[in-house]
């Protein structure tokens, strides 16, 4: 993706950092809140999708608790995150409702986005409120997060949900302009980097720490992010908030930030990564209509084409379909777990609540959850 397909991307993901959202620590910046907000909702009324990462939890309770320093210990860093959580709910929920838009909030910890259930969980509620037109607001839960079980900074975090909602586009707000060859505030000669490749080997030798002192973060972990986002296909700009208008700028493509490269588009990613998995847990055999309709038209498999179930796989994992000869046409992440599927094989879904007593997903692999091999 070049900046000039920017303009094609259906869904973006911004994050915005601490020092920005507090005004460096002074309490939230809500005319910088407010004017962030009209650019996403001019996005998503032009049809693009988007996720809003925010960090200042931490930062807005100490503000409100009259902290001066950041708490070292896990217990006050827990009791700020959740004394500021209600103030940054309340801003971006009461901007966000100026625009006709609803705000949800969505917290998560990192055991969320590792255990399988939980990813798909997760997964599933984010595609459904973007479904109905919410933007969700999403933090790391400070409150109950312990050290094993933090993501350590919101940019890591951005990333995920990035991978996790398969994002064409991770937009990260700082208090920099961008990265730099070397850190500017000690070596006037530093330039600007406009673009470079996020698996770029010299990314993190470029890239140096937080001077706010607020957040947990600095440009070493947003090189990261854009690494681990790439991996799934999402590029990556990181730009100053302060500069007008600039989301909106760097969604139309305009050469403002440090744009990082992923070099391939998220869907592909996404299929590379299925058709490289080796740990095939179950199979299906379908009909030949449904083999026909997966190979030759590329759409989801629905129960009704199926013949018969083997294996023991839980929701998420990765089955094998195979055609009545039994070769292999497609693999991929099935909905449900294998004792259900045996129960719903050959039925429409329209029948799978009477069967199963609930109905989560109406096909049995998703079109983007599967690759043809």
């Amino acid at each position: 993706m070049s900046r000039s397909d920017f303009a094609k991307a259906k869904r973006v993901v911004v994050k915005i950092g601490s020092a920005l959202l507090t005004a460096g620590g002074q309490g939230l910046n809500r005319d910088a809140i407010a004017e962030w907000v009209r650019q996403m909702a001019l996005l998503r009324a032009s049809g693009v999708e988007v996720i809003l990462v925010s960090s200042g939890a931490v930062a807005e309770g100490m503000c409100r608790l009259g902290l001066k320093v950041r708490p070292k210990t896990l217990h006050e860093l827990q009791a700020a995150a959740s004394v500021g959580q209600m103030g940054l709910v309340r801003v971006f929920e009461n901007n966000f409702q100026q625009h006709g838009l609803h705000a949800a909030q969505v917290l998560l910890t990192h055991d969320d986005l590792s255990d399988r259930q939980r990813y798909l969980n997760a997964r599933s509620t984010l595609l459904t409120l973007l479904q109905f037109g919410v933007v969700p607001v999403i933090n790391e839960n400070d409150a109950v997060a312990t050290e094993e079980i933090r993501f350590g900074d919101n940019d890591t975090l951005g990333a995920l949900v990035a991978n996790l909602v398969e994002a064409d586009l991770l937009v990260i707000l700082t208090d920099q302009q961008g990265l730099f060859t070397s850190d500017p505030s000690l070596n006037p000669a530093a330039e600007l980097i406009s673009e470079i490749s996020a698996c770029d080997p010299g990314l993190e030798i470029m890239a140096g720490g937080s001077r706010s002192g607020l957040g947990r973060g600095g440009m070493f972990t947003k090189v990261r992010a854009a690494k681990l986002a790439s991996r799934s296909g999402a590029a990556t700009v990181i730009a100053s908030g302060g500069e007008s208008n600039v989301i909106s700028r760097v969604v139309a493509g305009e050469l403002i930030g440090t744009y990082l490269t992923a070099g391939v588009e998220p869907l592909l990613a996404r299929k590379r990564w299925l058709a490289g998995q080796l740990q095939v847990k179950g199979k299906l055999v379908l009909d030949q209509g449904a083999a026909r309709v997966l190979k030759d038209e590329g759409k989801s498999l629905l129960a009704v084409g199926v013949r018969s179930v083997s294996g023991k796989f839980q929701r998420g994992e990765l089955i094998s379909c195979v055609n009545e000869a039994g070769l292999e046409v497609a693999r991929g992440l099935v909905n449900y777990g294998a004792s259900d599927v045996q129960k719903i094989i050959g039925k429409s879904s329209a029948e799978f609540e009477a069967i199963l007593g609930y109905a989560d997903e109406s096909e049995l692999i998703h079109r983007d959850n599967m690759v043809i091999v």
